[in-house]
């Protein structure tokens, strides 16, 4: 018999457990957003209890940011030794970025499930902390900027932050789709369309002309039932889907909550109408375009203007439909991307027809690239008039290889 028999057994806890509750809550997160997500589904995914989760976290709160900074430190850490590379010359500027380059992709790669928590961050983090982590990401853009800087000396510094800004933005991209393609292939891509705009003349827009027609004009006389859900989707773009109730949207539009429920059944019926109208523009404006171009190139370069112009035009409209998706009943998600899916996959054909070298999963990389741009560079400008519609369109060119 052992001499231990009796003895109470020493659990030792195991010492990677905080990252293993750090890499599950990304992960979470990411896929379903803040709010969607509870401790003790963490806890179920790291297979432990809920007290002992908060002996390492008092609340989702304190887990989210320690989250979303952790995961923008790798970054940081990746690119540092690149970072304090020695530049002297153009040469050496180019080098260094390409380095950069190299480390930046290969973390996003990486970090590719859990990336997408940073769709959330900037509603739900607090004032301080949404600051420290825009400081966090300046450090990265201006490890770029400086050797940028000499590589690219004829640019101001605002066109300079605008470039390096959406080449960051094609490598972020994707975090943002699931597309397969392998390692080396997507580690390509990304490099090769990040530097068509690190190399960009930022003076050189797109050619095509204001979208004007191409996208579906909505009666704005509409009635009550359009005004909930134009409410609706400036609300839920401020502040989170979920942070807005029925009674908020009822204020909004001087009616009682009883007859935000005339129009809607509840809060998410709100927000699939927002959703659908949303895929139902998309979805014209593609058929319009092929329908009234002469060539694939055209119909690509008219479909990039198109697309600029109907984000500007529904800058907050777009922001819902790609990050609140998760909040609809599981039938409604699975149509609506299903639609997402298919208009990207005529963006493919599109760039294909003009591309032949490229494989459709390549093509559908580049595609979800120029978007990430689009979205990223919209909140950055000063001004969106046509001017600034048709430099973007350029830019996105720029990304698609066209």
């Amino acid at each position: 018999m052992s001499s231990s028999a009796g003895l109470p057994v020493n659990r030792t806890r195991p010492r990677d457990r905080k990252r293993r509750i750090q890499e599950a809550a990304a992960a979470a997160f990411a896929r379903s957003g803040y709010h969607a997500v509870g401790m003790q589904d963490i806890a179920d995914a790291v297979g432990i209890s809920a007290p002992a989760l908060y002996r390492h976290f008092p609340n989702k709160y304190a887990l989210f940011v320690t989250t979303a900074f952790a995961l923008v430190r790798q970054l940081i850490d990746a690119t540092a030794d690149a970072a304090e590379q020695p530049i002297e010359t153009a040469t050496d500027a180019r080098a260094a970025l390409d380095e950069l380059l190299d480390d930046v992709i290969a973390t996003t790669i990486d970090l590719r499930t859990i990336g997408g928590i940073y769709r959330w961050e900037g509603r739900y983090l607090e004032r301080d902390d949404r600051e420290r982590l825009t400081a966090e990401f300046r450090m990265l853009r201006e490890r770029f900027e400086e050797p940028h800087r000499l590589y690219r000396s004829d640019i101001d510094e605002h066109e300079r932050r605008l470039i390096v800004l959406a080449a960051l933005s094609v490598v972020a991209s994707v975090t943002a789709h699931r597309t397969v393609v392998a390692m080396r292939s997507l580690r390509a891509l990304l490099k090769e369309a990040a530097w068509r705009m690190l190399d960009i003349d930022p003076t050189v827009a797109s050619s095509v002309p204001a979208a004007g027609d191409l996208l579906e004009q909505r009666d704005t006389a509409s009635g009550r039932r359009e005004q909930l859900v134009d409410t609706a989707i400036r609300l839920f773009a401020e502040r989170g889907y979920n942070e807005v109730t029925i009674e908020d949207l009822a204020v909004e539009v001087d009616l009682t909550p009883s007859g935000v429920y005339r129009h809607f059944d509840g809060k998410p019926a709100v927000l699939l109408a927002a959703c659908d109208r949303a895929a139902v523009s998309l979805e014209r404006a593609m058929l319009h375009v092929r329908e009234s171009s002469l060539t694939s190139d055209e119909a690509l370069r008219r479909l990039c203007r198109a697309y600029v112009d109907h984000s500007f035009r529904n800058l907050a409209l777009m922001r819902i439909y790609f990050s609140e998706l998760g909040n609809l009943a599981p039938e409604d998600q699975r149509r609506l991307r299903a639609m997402q899916r298919a208009h990207v996959a005529d963006w493919t054909a599109l760039l294909q027809a003009v591309r032949p070298e490229l494989g459709g999963r390549e093509a559908a990389v580049l595609v979800h690239a120029g978007f990430s741009v689009i979205t990223d560079q919209m909140p950055l400008l000063a001004e969106r008039d046509d001017a600034a519609a048709a430099r973007l369109a350029g830019f996105v060119e720029a990304v698609l290889g066209i």
